[in-house]
């Protein structure tokens, strides 16, 4: 199989050829024609996340030691099935959830893998991911049937709408009149928009730096746009009911929560990094939440796949680049030059 490795934090990726496993038990490997870029494969690739005051927390201490492999938005067709393998069939082209946890822990038996406490097996974190032509996936409940859905589209259905979606899901109970924050419009930010149309809210407003991320994500369902650079950015985002942080940054998180209206919610989920200072008696006083939410559950992504299939989501942005442009994608990224998602092809890896 080809893989596209991260050889050493911070260096460009590197082509390498190995055997293919073969799936023994109950595993199942995918053969992965779609493979979804996210921007938290920046900070894996960088081989940190930045924690604010000088502090970082290191990769390699989740498991993350080159060489590895990342891509955690995974989709593809099931090559070859474990003896005691059940539930899919070869030739079956399925969306793998990449969130895989110990499966023994508490919340992993409550069908909560997302916030596995020991053990995780998250592909492309901290087990070989889709950067590859193949995915070893430990059981076939992992597998899930995204047919109608455009495979570009359906495989970032695996991470960035199911956090915007689980995300979603931690707000207060809004009503008809309340004005949800989506800050960032990047790929997250932009299918968390759709994901709150789909749901009824209507009163969201979309806030981003660069206005050419601000005109799609009017075309996704948001009522009014800000550039929070403007000098009259918090003003105008007062009385918000919620708060969705797509970035994660000192600057979004103080603009979030200083947006809420009493009762209202910060929700976090953007890793961009950095350090919250905030005042503890008004989080008291005004009644607000902050709250972060990662990634999300197996059943939050059949909820996703299933509106997608209906039609319920717009997509955001999709831009399909080769598999040998690996690099080339999270330069762009990292730079800040992707309006959307970007998804890399296998099915021309050679």
């Amino acid at each position: 199989m080809i893989s596209y490795q991260v050889v050493e934090h911070g260096k460009p990726l590197q082509k390498v050829l190995s055997e293919t496993p073969r799936p023994q038990g109950t595993e199942v490997l995918v053969r992965i024609t779609r493979s979804g870029v996210c921007h938290s494969d920046l900070h894996i690739w960088d081989g940190y996340f930045d924690w604010g005051g000088g502090k970082r927390f290191y990769v390699k201490e989740r498991g993350c030691v080159p060489p590895f492999t990342m891509g955690h938005e995974p989709f593809g067709v099931v090559e070859a099935l474990g003896p005691r393998a059940r539930g899919v069939k070869a030739g079956q082209k399925r969306l793998v959830y990449p969130w895989i946890g110990c499966g023994k822990c508490a919340v992993c038996k409550a069908g909560q893998d997302n916030y596995c406490v020991s053990g995780s097996r998250y592909l492309g974190v901290n087990r070989a991911g889709a950067y590859s032509t193949h995915v070893l996936v430990p059981d076939a409940k992992y597998l899930v049937d995204a047919s109608g859905v455009e495979e570009a589209y359906a495989c970032t259905l695996a991470c960035s709408a199911i956090t915007a979606y689980s995300a979603t899901g931690k707000l207060p109970a809004l009503g008809p009149k309340d004005e949800v924050v989506v800050l960032g419009c990047g790929g997250l930010g932009l299918i968390a928009i759709s994901v709150l149309r789909a749901k009824g809210v209507k009163r969201i407003v979309a806030c981003d730096i660069d206005d050419a991320k601000l005109a799609p994500a009017l075309k996704q369902g948001a009522a009014r746009t800000v550039n929070t650079r403007a000098p009259d950015a918090a003003a105008s985002l007062q009385g918000a009911a919620g708060a969705l942080d797509f970035v994660g940054s000192p600057a979004t998180a103080s603009l979030g929560i200083a947006a809420l209206r009493k009762g209202g919610r910060y929700v976090l989920c953007g890793l961009y990094g950095g350090e919250l200072v905030h005042p503890l008696p008004p989080i008291a006083q005004r009644a607000i939440g902050i709250v972060g939410s990662y990634v999300g559950s197996l059943q939050e992504l059949k909820e996703v796949v299933a509106l997608a299939k209906k039609g319920k989501l717009k997509p955001p942005p999709v831009h399909t680049r080769p598999a040998a442009e690996a690099n080339a994608a999270l330069e762009d990224l990292k730079a800040g030059r992707v309006v959307g998602r970007t998804v890399l092809d296998f099915e021309t890896a050679s």
